[in-house]
This record gives C-alpha cells, structure tokens and sequence, in this order.
C-alpha cells in the first residue's frame, strides 16, 4: 500500500517552489484517481511517465516505485525522512513478492534501478545507478540463476564503478581502465581493484548489504539537484524554484544478456527536423548508460530492425501509441533483454525550432493526433517561430566551398564558428565577448556549464541520444557528435591522418545538419546570387512555417 499523500493535483512547475512536504511513495501501478501523466509535480516526469504507461496504457514496464518530490524536498530540509526506511522495505518487499525474487537472496537476486525524475526534464543532470543489490554473493547466485557467469560479472563490476562514482563521489579516473568483458578472471581482478581504489582515494568500500547500498543511492539522487550540473541546466533553462527530484525504483532488466539483449533511446519523429521518421540509438549487448553517456560507439535505430524485426515492430506500435497518446513527439528508452522488449521511460522530446514547427503542423493535420490549430500555436510561441525562420534562412545561404577536415553525426541543426576550448572550465573562463566550441572526446553532464555558454559543441564519441545531443538540441546549440576522425584530449585535437591540428584558440567552424567540422572561418561565407527572398527559402524548405503564422494570425 502507498504511504499516505495529500490529493495530488498538477501544477505549474514553472512558478512553483517545491517545498517539504509529506513522506510518500508510490507503486507505478497506483491509481491515483487521475491520470499519472499529470502529476510530474508529485511523481516527477519519469515516474509520471511509469506511472502512465503502467496504468493507462498497460506496456512493458518493469515494475516499481516512485518516492516522490515532496520527500526529496523533506530530505534536502531536513535530513532522512522518519519513517522512509520502513516505507522502501514495505515496497521492496512486494516488489520481489511479485517477481519470485528477493532482495539480497544470494541464491536468485532481485537487482534494482535507481533513477532521478525531476518534474522537469534534465537529461543526465542527476544521478542513476543500476545493478544495485549485487555483491560478492548475489553475484555468484545470478550467475547461477541466469546460467551466465560472464553476464553476471559484468554487472557486478557496472553496480561497482557506477556506485563508486555516483554514490561515494570518486572519479572516474582513478578506478582505471574497464577489463573486456569475456573474460571473468579479468573482471573479477578489475573489481577487487577498484575496491581497493575506492577505498584509497574516497576512504570507503562499496557496502556489501544491499539495503545499505540502496539507502545511499537514493541519497545520492537526492543530493544531485544541487550539483553544479543541475544547477547550470536550471540557469540555462530558467527553471525557477528550488530544485528537487522524485527517485524511481525499478526492478532490473538486462540489455547486456546475450546476443538478442541490447537497449536504446528512440524518438516517435526525428527531433531535429520534425519528420515522421523513427530517430535514435541502438546498442547490442550493452545498458542504458551505454548509450546516452557518449562514451560508445552506437549504431542507428534500423539496427535492431534488422536484427531483430519482431522486437521492432512491437517498439514501432509502442511508439505509435505513445505518440497518439501524447500528442507530442515523445523520447522513449528501452530495453531488449533476450528478445523481450521493455519500456523503461518516456518523455515529452527535446527538439530543435525546426521540427517543433513541422511537427505540431503536421499533428493538427493528423486525425489520429487532432492538435487543434490553437493548442499548435501555443506549443510554438512566437519566439521558436522566429528562431525556425532564421535557421531555414541560414541553412539556404551557405553552400559549402572547402573541404572540411572531418565528419561525424549532425546532432543539432546550425552552423556556427567559435574559437576552439577543450574543456569545460575554458569555456566557463572565457570572455563574455569571446565565441567558443568546446570540443570533448565526449561530454558527460559535467560538461553542461561549458556548454551553457558555447555557441556549438563537437564530440569524438556519442551518438545522436547521447546526452551532449539532447541538450544541445534542447537549447538550439548547434552539435556534431561522433567524430572519430579526430583524436581529442584536453591539449587540442588532430585529425587521424595527422593532417590538421586544432589547438586551443584556433577558429573553426561546425555544422550541425551536415556533421561536417572545417578549420577557419565559415567556408560558405555569402550566399551566391543577390538577396534571398525570404518568403520563396520558407515555403520550399519549411513549407509548415507558413501555416503556423497563418494560424497565429487568425487568432
């Protein structure tokens, strides 16, 4: 049963402050009397968006719970709520009555996800941590259970390198280099040494009770609100109030467990031109931080339907669903584990001025979505019109003369030249006047203060949903990802061939549709032929512009 709450109602997010409130937790299955989807402000958005599927739409979601905002709230006033511990047991107790597991059973283990869910999205400003529940004995019962040494290693030594990051605040430097993973001896050493790391650099050890480890990741959720990443995203995007998250607890389910198990982040419509395309990243044998952290090579959205087109067509209706449901571009994350599909989160997608305009035009024409022409003209202020106007406008008057030094994956749309930083700190130090672009080999959410005040971003690694992708997208910031031609640190970058170098200073210019990187100034410069008739570029390129202001001229 849920802990008692007040009547949830939803509110304004963007003028409310969060403030402590009751101690409360609930089942993703919970009738709320209303629908879930709006109540991000108790459950937060993730937890809203569980809630919802679970309940009204009834899709593949791993079961669990939500301790809400308001607790968060109580906890960063007050300290750990009275009472929380005995609530999280009581749900953690069904949750494994349910699934014929148990919690901290060395014989066949229940694991645990634990993620952050602000009632507004952030994407990767707080904090997760996967594979909790497992140490040097429930290790060895899922690898007895599963039939799976090799897979259950592997996720002992994620929960081992993501506690000891996320919880216990080591960095990620000092735990060394990950072993392969086919090879259980190496990552049996790869553990016990990053234990001993931990233990040297932060004065601690990674607990071996699970509900020890537990309690602590979801402190440490609870405290990434006031990480200096939150705190920058919050600025950028204007967030008001105090910052707060909704912790969601999620029984585990594996994308790295054997060649039909994978996982990913896919869009009902490509976010940054608004087509009616599916658009993401697929990663086989892998988890979800894999995918969205920048670090991997990932592959497109069409890899896992070729290579598993039954698992696709089921995704493709449930994204179908999902938009119909939203009547909005949604951002979904899920996983494949032995050619069955789970659902772990969806969102309201970030997506550039661009295809916020093509892609509320073409929802009001869609019977099956049905946007009125006001509820589109309020999704697209007058402000992402006139930024959607400037990038077809841009985009028409640069041709590109010169060859560019590298490629990589157009993230987000623009074209943009700045002096070239390679940290995040070098970004934040440089003049107000100063135009930069900081290049990562790839970003990670403690880039985001760097990014806040860069006019583009370029990435070796990452893929199109990595986090550097989404928020760059979110705040219209032109980014190239995946570029691995170039070889980057925080001295500078060269290409491959050893051809060209770019060092700190040096001028170049991305673009952010293309993925193309030049040295030097824009390599277009003017645009051939005399003036551009504004109207002609808009109704060739983005045709749906003109109907919005149609609609909002009507008003």
């Amino acid at each position: 049963m849920p802990s008692p709450a007040p009547s949830p109602t939803a509110t304004d997010a963007a003028t409310a402050t969060p403030a402590p409130g009751p101690v409360a937790i609930f089942p993703f299955d919970h009738d709320h009397g209303v629908p879930a989807r709006t109540l991000a402000e108790l459950l937060g958005g993730k937890g809203a968006g569980l809630a919802e599927m679970t309940t009204a739409l009834a899709l593949p979601v791993p079961p669990g719970f939500t301790i809400t905002v308001e607790t968060c709230c109580r906890y960063l006033a007050e300290g750990w709520p009275t009472g929380l511990d005995e609530l999280i047991a009581e749900q953690v107790d069904a949750l494994g009555h349910a699934l014929g597991r148990r919690f901290g059973d060395p014989a066949d283990p229940l694991l645990l996800a634990v993620r952050s869910g602000a009632p507004r999205s952030m994407p990767g400003m707080l904090d997760t941590v996967l594979n909790l529940g497992l140490n040097d004995e429930t290790v060895e019962g899922l690898a007895t259970a599963s039939g799976d040494p090799l897979f259950a290693w592997d996720c002992y030594r994620r929960f081992v390198r993501m506690y000891a990051t996320t919880v216990l605040g080591c960095a990620p430097e000092v735990l060394g280099a990950e072993a392969a993973p086919d090879d259980i001896d190496a990552l049996r050493a790869e553990i016990a040494r990053v234990r001993e790391a931990v233990r040297g650099s932060c004065g601690q050890d990674v607990p071996q009770e699970p509900s020890a480890q537990l309690r602590a990741a979801v402190e440490a959720v609870f405290r990434s609100c006031g990480s200096e990443r939150a705190r920058a995203y919050a600025q950028r995007e204007k967030l008001s109030g105090a910052l707060a998250t909704a912790v969601n607890v999620q029984a585990m389910v594996f994308g790295n467990r054997g060649g039909e198990s994978g996982t990913g982040v896919v869009f009902t419509r490509d976010p940054a031109t608004g087509e009616a395309r599916r658009y993401g990243d697929y990663l086989p044998r892998a988890q979800g931080e894999d995918v969205v952290s920048g670090t991997a090579r990932t592959q497109t959205i069409d890899t896992l339907a070729a290579e598993q087109p039954e698992v696709w067509a089921q995704l493709d209706a449930v994204l179908d669903r999902l938009e119909r449901h939203y009547s909005d571009i949604c951002d979904v994350e899920f996983t494949v584990e032995q050619g069955r599909l789970w659902v772990l989160q969806t969102r309201v997608g970030k997506r550039s001025a661009v295809a916020a305009v093509r892609a509320a035009v073409q929802m009001a024409e869609d019977p099956a979505i049905a946007l009125t022409t006001e509820q589109a003209v309020d999704r697209v202020g007058e402000d992402v019109r006139a930024a959607a106007r400037q990038a077809v406008l841009a985009a028409a008057a640069t041709q590109q003369r010169g060859d560019a030094i590298a490629r990589g994956l157009g993230a987000s749309p623009g074209r943009v030249t700045g002096k070239a930083v390679f940290t995040s700190d070098e970004a934040a130090d440089a003049g107000e006047d100063d135009e930069v672009v900081l290049i990562r080999p790839e970003t990670s959410p403690e880039d985001v203060p760097g990014m806040a005040v860069s006019v583009g971003v370029i990435t070796g690694t990452g893929g199109l949903v990595s986090h550097a992708a989404v928020v760059a997208r979110g705040w219209g910031l032109p980014a190239v990802v995946g570029v691995e031609t170039l070889v980057i640190d925080e001295g500078g970058a060269r290409t491959a061939d050893g051809l060209h170098t770019i060092a700190p200073g040096d001028l170049v210019t991305l673009d952010g549709t293309t993925g193309e990187v030049w040295l030097g100034e824009d390599p277009a410069g003017s645009a051939d032929g005399g003036p551009v008739d504004e109207e002609t570029v808009v109704r060739t390129h983005l045709p749906e512009l003109l109907v919005l202001e149609s609609w909002a001229a009507q008003r």
